[in-house]
């Protein structure tokens, strides 16, 4: 919908009538690059890039000063120091990003009882029953912003509406470091001017793809007969597009107890620093991965690579989709750019692992609508179908077909058994 660099930034400056509004989604600011800047208070207000300076890595995260030159996340570091040649290159550190996390997580658990993460950097709160002790949504809304300035040094921006849905457009309106009320009464005026790939899941194809149906706003696709889009796009998907666009969203703020990931990992009988070797064995966990989920009817939103070193350092990298997936093809692309990110040339490596984190039960509720992955899918289904009666193994991608690898002889005699963890 908009630029991300806060261009068209718009934030509540005068009264309004919040009592409805009581659905929050808090979303911390270019957040890996604000953690960086923490330690490199030299670099605030200047241009900056989180990733490393390879040639094959990618742009992390970046900062307001650098997005308005047209720099975005999972660029090529290279591309981005062409559109910006002065950006500032900050290494990134994963570690210290969990750190905030969870101090910020803490924050929002103290606020209310009910919050759901969506990342490492966002989450919804449900602050309904705060309203007695802590005073409105606005009030609250703007309590957690300053204590999570206060108690971290970092910036976050709040929608506050009373769906899911417009309290996270809301929040991605503030941007940077404000605050946007939606009451129920104005949500359809304010949905309605949005082009139609404001709404949730509707990517760049998808919206192209809907336009060409002549549907180009919000306001488009509400006035459509459900009916009419249901034709066009699908029972399910129709209906729920025309409850979004309608400004219908019952979906409630979901407290999860625990993390569930699904992950598989290999160490090899000596050490690897093949880049082909590396990329091979990834594509075949990924694979497995995939496949795992896919039985255990989950899909998850979050792609963690693993690595040890022959010094057995051990590092983690994730990254999270913009839907959640199941599909082994979709978790290898993912995972494979986090690896060439690390810009590791020739190091060699003693275990490689896949994980996939934050886990929902699949139940075909993704709003996509020209699913990107759809080949790819149906390709696995057949490949589930034909392990499911002769095997696994008998049957997978061409790149694959070569003399057993480390994993399959560490699966052969029980050394890396496939995991699921909670």
């Amino acid at each position: 919908m908009g630029r991300g660099d806060g261009s068209d930034r718009r934030v509540t400056t005068s009264s309004v009538d919040d009592s409805t509004a009581t659905i929050l989604h808090v979303d911390m600011d270019a957040f890996f690059a604000a953690v960086e800047l923490l330690d490199h208070p030299e670099a605030r207000g200047k241009p900056a890039i989180v990733g490393h300076p390879g040639p094959r890595s990618v742009v992390t995260s970046a900062t307001y000063e650098a997005r308005r030159f047209g720099v975005r996340s999972a660029m090529p570091v290279a591309q981005a120091l062409r559109l910006c040649p002065q950006a500032i290159i900050l290494p990134p550190h994963m570690h210290k990003y969990r750190e905030y996390s969870q101090k910020v997580m803490q924050i929002f658990s103290e606020v209310t009882p009910l919050v759901e993460p969506l990342s490492i950097d966002e989450a919804f709160l449900d602050v309904a029953g705060a309203r007695r002790l802590l005073g409105s949504p606005r009030r609250i809304a703007e309590l957690v912003r300053a204590r999570v300035f206060d108690e971290t040094g970092l910036t976050c921006s709040v929608g506050a509406a009373s769906t899911k849905f417009v309290a996270k457009l809301a929040s991605g309106r503030a941007k940077p470091d404000g605050l946007l009320v939606i009451p129920e009464s104005e949500t359809l005026a304010y949905l309605r001017p949005l082009p139609v790939g404001a709404l949730w899941g509707v990517g760049a194809s998808t919206q192209a793809s809907l336009e060409r149906m002549g549907l180009r706003t919000v306001a488009d696709l509400a006035d459509t007969p459900l009916h009419v889009l249901q034709r066009a796009v699908g029972e399910a998907s129709g209906r729920k597009l025309h409850e979004l666009a309608n400004g219908r969203d019952s979906r409630s703020v979901t407290v999860s107890t625990r993390e569930k990931s699904v992950g598989h990992e290999v160490t090899f009988e000596s050490d690897v620093d093949d880049p082909d070797r590396l990329r091979r064995e990834l594509l075949r966990l990924s694979n497995q991965v995939g496949a795992r989920l896919r039985a255990n009817g989950l899909i998850g939103r979050t792609v963690a690579l693993k690595l040890r070193f022959s010094d057995f350092r051990t590092i983690a990298r994730s990254r999270t989709l913009a839907e959640p997936t199941n599909v082994g093809r979709r978790i290898f692309e993912e995972v494979w750019q986090v690896y060439e990110g690390l810009d590791l040339g020739r190091t060699p490596i003693r275990l490689i692992g896949v994980r996939l984190e934050q886990l929902t039960e699949s139940g075909g509720d993704s709003l996509a609508l020209w699913d990107q992955d759809e080949e790819w899918r149906e390709t696995e289904r057949t490949l589930d179908a034909v392990s499911a009666r002769f095997g696994r193994g008998v049957i997978g991608p061409a790149s694959l077909v070569r003399p057993q690898s480390d994993a399959d002889k560490a699966e052969a005699d029980g050394r890396n058994p496939r995991w699921i963890s909670d």
